[in-house]
Formats: C-alpha cells, structure tokens, sequence
C-alpha cells in the first residue's frame, strides 16, 4: 500500500534514499556493423551486484536513447541479458529485466513498424507475435514467466533476437533491407555512422 503521510519525516527519508542513489552510466549505443550485434550472446552463469548495476545502467542508456528496450550486445556486452519498458520510465513498476530469455510460446500476428536504437534513423515493417510467453531468469538467478502482447510482446522479441544475434533488418523483405544497407554504407563513406 502506498504511503500516504505527509510529516516532513518521511518525506526527508525519501529525497535521502534518492539523493544516495549512484549515478547511472550512460552508455553509448552500439551501431549496426559491429559484430557483437551479429553473433550470439554468452549465458549468464553469475548473478551479483554488478550484474544488477548493468541492469540499471541499461535502463539509463535506454531511456536516454529514447527507446523502450536494449539488449546487452547493443553496449557491446556479448551476455545474455535485456531490459524494456514500454512505459518509457514513466512508469518504475514497468520495468523489466530479462537475463537468459527465450520465447516459450507464440500467438497471433501482428505487422506493425519497427526500429532499432543501434540502426537510427531507419524504421520498416515488421510481422511479430501478438503474444508470447518469455522464460527468463531475474536478478538473483530465479526462473520466471512472464506473457506480453500488442508492443511488449514485441520489445520481448526484438530483444531476444538481439540476444541471438539477429536484427530486425533480417526480417525485412530483401529489397528494403539492401536498401538500408546501401544508405548506411553511403552515410559510413561519409563519416557519419
């Protein structure tokens, strides 16, 4: 239950627990054509305080990005491990932290617009299922279940490619996705990707 008093007591308690809060690092996103974008991430075997301030530092990054999910590879850590909220932070209950996930089971589909925070500027149709059921471990190493639809199910699914070292131009039809890949090597020739 929230709490509701207002004595000054424990609206002191609350700004000292935010003002010890460490400060979040920012990482940089990874672009497309780095290969830890491209190969499969290793499992996660050690669950402790560092793996939980990644967590943290992930979501910092996310938000930061403008987006509603990041995957390890994309701050170019090969492990496992990916966080969403498709609330954009608004939110904290929203917060999900996916370490070892794999899809489960799948219905339904949906073909809706796409992007990616490691393939900026660029956006294409993408058919994913409306609902899927995600097996993962939290973090303290503990097996849960957790079922999406509509944009979670998708974030969930976006992620875990990633985690299989696949993106979304994959799932594009050929024609749009050699035309991305031509305008990002043009944008590479110019310097500024």
């Amino acid at each position: 239950m929230a709490d509701k008093s207002t004595t000054s007591e424990s609206t002191q308690e609350k700004v000292t627990q935010t003002a010890e809060a460490p400060p979040r690092k920012i990482y940089p996103i990874v672009k497309y054509g780095d290969a830890v974008l491209e190969r499969p991430a290793a499992t996660i075997k050690k669950f402790d305080a560092e793996l939980e301030e990644l967590s943290e530092d992930m979501f910092a990054s996310m938000y930061a990005a403008q987006g509603v999910g990041l995957a390890a590879p994309q701050i170019g850590k090969s492990i496992r491990l990916a966080v969403v909220d498709v609330s954009n932070g608004k939110n904290p209950e929203a917060k999900i932290v996916l370490i070892n996930p794999e899809v489960i089971h799948a219905e339904g589909e949906v073909r809706e617009e796409e992007g990616c925070l490691s393939i900026p500027g660029f956006r294409g149709y993408v058919i994913r299922p409306q609902f899927v059921t995600v097996k993962a471990q939290n973090l303290k190493g503990e097996p849960f279940e957790i079922r999406g639809e509509n944009l979670l199910a998708r974030a969930f699914c976006h992620e875990i490619d990633h985690l299989n070292g696949i993106l979304f131009l994959q799932h594009l039809s050929m024609l749009k996705r050699d035309l991305i890949k031509r305008k990002i090597k043009k944008l590479r020739k110019e310097g500024e990707w």
